[in-house]
């Protein structure tokens, strides 16, 4: 037979086969879609909740005169750590070490009428049936007594004068960061102001109030008695900060919420952070994650699914070569995977890739993928050859081995087609 025959009875052939083709696709029909789908399996996941909260400080306090007077030093730095007890302001104190001297002499007098009472009872209770009376016993009797109630009244105001006189020294009551003098040297002050010469504020540690909805208090109250949730035996939290980075402090519960907020119907619960770098201030806005304990779920890719206008999450997944959609329960995310409690059972194949254009009853193909360690897309290698069921595809026809996870980044894209894709098939997201 000559080459010229050869040729022509190939082209006939190529010929003959896509006229096969097409008719049994039919007139205009495009071939199924092509879908990259994992099988999903249930697993102990950790639950957390991701909270809003607030930074407080755990200990402030405003510094204000027990007396008053003229300041006559400023005896801190503004900004500056100060210890419990270090002086921070001095009030002019000569009207105060006068008011002392003063209580010290009435306190030396009325211990010298004591002396001298006592010394005449006593006589007087020696002297008496020979010398005195029952009556005049008793008389020095109350003496005695009134001068000793003089000296315990004298040895009180003693008291007060050296408290007084020590306060025109003004302290601070706790360790923390002191803040700008709100007076200054000349300022005339007076004892029980409402106006703060100066605010002290703790640190380290910091506090962090999160807020919860008290409907999802009641939820995860209901996974506990169900037994679906297992409580760890302490919760701790972390932060993520304004920024986006994640404070390297774990978080100890100092008080869960008892009451419930009329105006957001939220819990209060408090948490105890150490804050050595002064890092975390009063005030600041924070992102929270507390760790509730174990739960039996499907972890899901964030992108193989989506919500709704009414926030609905769903996702689809292939029964029989065909499409469906299922509606999910989620219970939060873990490493930027939902933790699916409802919607999916085990065995599921899960579509991750080529999610654009799909509506229910689709027929598709499925390419079995999986996702490596930086969350890219890649086509598995089957286990023994094609599935069972499934029309080989790509690097499938023929025995090909499908790419390994390790195959160069141009060969799989996130969310792209899985490779080795027909090349008439359409293109997926």
């Amino acid at each position: 037979m000559s080459k010229t025959s050869l040729v022509t009875g190939a082209v006939m052939a190529a010929a003959m086969l896509t006229t096969l083709s097409a008719a049994a696709q039919g007139p205009g029909q495009m071939p199924p879609k092509q879908v990259g789908v994992v099988e999903v399996t249930s697993q102990e996941v950790p639950r957390r909740v991701t909270l809003p909260g607030r930074a407080v400080a755990a200990s402030e306090t405003a510094i204000r005169p027990r007396v008053g007077g003229i300041i006559t030093e400023i005896l801190y730095r503004p900004g500056q750590p100060i210890e419990a007890g270090t002086a921070m302001f001095r009030i002019e104190d000569r009207t105060y070490q006068a008011n002392l001297a003063i209580a010290q002499a009435e306190v030396t007098s009325a211990r010298a009428q004591v002396t001298q009472a006592q010394s005449s009872f006593d006589r007087t209770e020696q002297l008496q049936g020979s010398g005195t009376t029952q009556s005049q016993v008793e008389e020095a009797r109350a003496t005695l007594d009134q001068a000793l109630a003089a000296q315990q009244s004298a040895e009180a105001d003693l008291t007060l004068a050296e408290a007084d006189l020590e306060w025109t020294t003004v302290t601070s009551p706790i360790s923390g960061i002191a803040s700008v003098s709100d007076v200054s040297v000349g300022d005339l002050v007076t004892a029980g102001q409402s106006d703060a010469m100066a605010t002290v504020t703790q640190l380290d540690p910091i506090e962090v109030d999160m807020y919860e909805p008290s409907s999802r208090i009641l939820s995860v109250l209901d996974d506990i008695n169900d037994g679906s949730l297992r409580m760890n035996d302490q919760l701790n939290a972390t932060l993520t900060l304004e920024n986006g980075r994640e404070y390297q402090a774990v978080g100890k519960l100092v008080a869960p919420g008892v009451t419930v907020s009329t105006s957001t119907g939220s819990i209060d619960t408090r948490f105890r952070f150490d804050n050595p770098d002064n890092l975390l201030l009063p005030g600041m806005f924070l992102r929270g994650q507390i760790e509730l304990g174990m739960t039996s779920a499907i972890l899901v890719s964030q992108s193989a699914a989506s919500r709704d206008k009414i926030g609905t999450l769903s996702a689809w997944v292939v029964v029989d070569g065909t499409i469906a959609q299922r509606q999910l329960t989620e219970e939060g995310t873990y490493q930027h995977q939902w933790i699916v409690t409802g919607g999916l059972e085990d065995g599921d194949m899960l579509v991750v890739d080529g999610l654009a254009g799909l509506a229910d009853g689709m027929d598709v193909i499925s390419v079995p993928v999986s996702f490596d360690d930086t969350g890219v897309v890649r086509e598995a290698e089957p286990a023994g050859g094609a599935a069972a069921g499934v029309p080989p595809t790509g690097a499938q026809a023929g025995g090909a081995a499908a790419p390994a996870s390790d195959a160069p980044a141009d060969n799989a894209t996130p969310g792209g087609t899985p490779t080795g894709a027909p090349a008439d098939a359409p293109a997926t997201e």
